[in-house]
């Protein structure tokens, strides 16, 4: 049997530098079930981490449905078919907006798709984003994701996270001292990458601010939708906003690319008029029958209650944890995804010691990350039937890891 240092040989050369691995001692898996990944020997790993197959691994709800579509039909959106139609409906129908819907393949594209929309609607090309946000890989999206650490677009400003209303208008006001004409703000409602900041009182004040200046509010719903915050099935709505465009990706199929945007009429109507959208693998049957599954697998399994529930039990350990414990700061969350942070003894905020978590909650079996703009802060997002009993070998796990690092 081939070893992993044999394949990450092998791996290094077919695919290059670019490519990166997680953990110190990187894992070799050959299945998923549920929570759990399991390597080659079989042994079963806690994911605490993948937000992608929303609702568990390998779910055999989604995999009977995109079996039996792959079996019967798969072509583009430019032939008439029912499912998309029907799945496009229901997607609308969680929204509180009065709008359409269009599909991509990855959350990139979704959010490459509304900056287009936003620029033709608005006429400006300026875009306001948290200081270290991701909103994906495209040319133009990664000009506006400064966790990526390139060079971003003369056209773009930061504000720190949470957004405040006074950075906001700051931002806008340098914008048009500099001719350029505000086209969005564009804000993953969990602040994700800047930490997982879930509570943001002013973002009503910073929607009403962009629109004054004549952009559109986009939320980035790619981390935070589809039940992860427990309490409402979209991350905007915890805050109480009516965006402008939405925009949605990983959990949506469970694995299969399938994302999009949901769009108010208005805005999209222009777009629809003078610009063609194609998108060959966007919206296709198979991958439109994974995405129907997982709101079928959320509602029936009552998985946005469960991330609540679940979410408040594991809060309130991790919470517990880190009042014993100095190297853990600040816990932050909202339903499944968390954010912890790891200070030093003189409580600055330490990479090294997230990094040294972080393999060592590995080395025992349970996965996580780190995030935030020292990669401090632990990164907690499990699949959503993360039960208490999860959270407890989550909990005893992480016990024993700072237990070793002290």
């Amino acid at each position: 049997m081939e070893t992993v240092q044999e394949l990450i040989a092998r791996r290094d050369a077919a695919l290059g530098g670019a490519y990166r691995l997680f953990y110190a001692k990187p894992v070799l898996f050959a299945r998923g079930e549920g929570v759990y990944l399991y390597d080659q020997d079989g042994t079963a790993y806690l994911d605490a981490y993948n937000n992608v197959p929303s609702v568990g691994h390998c779910h055999p709800r989604v995999t009977e449905a995109v079996t039996a579509q792959l079996q019967t039909l798969n072509t583009h959106t430019r032939y008439l078919t029912t499912g998309v139609v029907d799945y496009a409906e229901r997607l609308l129908a969680t929204h509180a907006i009065d709008g359409h819907a269009m599909f991509t393949c990855t959350g990139s594209e979704a959010n490459d798709l509304a900056l287009r929309i936003a620029r033709l609607h608005t006429g400006g090309t300026g875009v306001i984003v948290t200081a270290d946000a991701y909103h994906g890989v495209t040319a133009a999206i990664a000009e506006l994701s400064p966790s990526l650490g390139i060079q971003l677009a003369p056209h773009v400003r930061t504000v720190p996270a949470p957004p405040r209303a006074g950075d906001v208008a700051a931002a806008i006001t340098d914008l048009n001292r500099h001719g350029i004409r505000l086209a969005a703000f564009l804000a993953d409602s969990l602040f994700s990458s800047d930490g997982v900041l879930p509570d943001a009182p002013e973002l009503s004040a910073v929607q009403d601010l962009v629109r004054e200046a004549g952009g559109l509010y986009i939320a980035d719903e790619v981390q935070s939708g589809f039940g992860r915050t427990g309490s409402h099935m979209w991350g905007y709505q915890r805050h109480g906003l009516a965006p402008d465009i939405v925009t949605m990706g990983k959990p949506m199929g469970n694995g299969m690319p399938i994302a999009g945007i949901v769009a108010r009429h208005d805005v999209i109507e222009e777009f629809g008029r003078s610009a063609r959208y194609f998108n060959t693998f966007g919206g296709n049957p198979v991958c439109v029958a994974a995405a129907a599954a997982v709101l079928d697998v959320l509602e029936a399994e009552h998985l946005p209650a469960n991330a609540e529930a679940t979410g408040a039990y594991l809060k309130a350990g991790l919470t517990r944890l880190a009042g014993d414990n100095p190297v853990l700061a600040e816990v932050r969350g909202a339903g499944l995804y968390f954010g912890v942070d790891v200070v030093d003894a003189d409580g600055a905020p330490s990479g090294e010691l997230a990094a040294a978590i972080v393999n060592g909650m590995r080395d025992r079996c349970v996965l996580i990350s780190a995030t935030g703009p020292f990669g401090h802060t632990l990164k907690i997002r499990p699949p959503l039937p993360f039960s208490g009993t999860h959270a407890d070998q989550f909990l005893s796990v992480l016990t024993g890891v700072l237990r070793q690092l002290a």
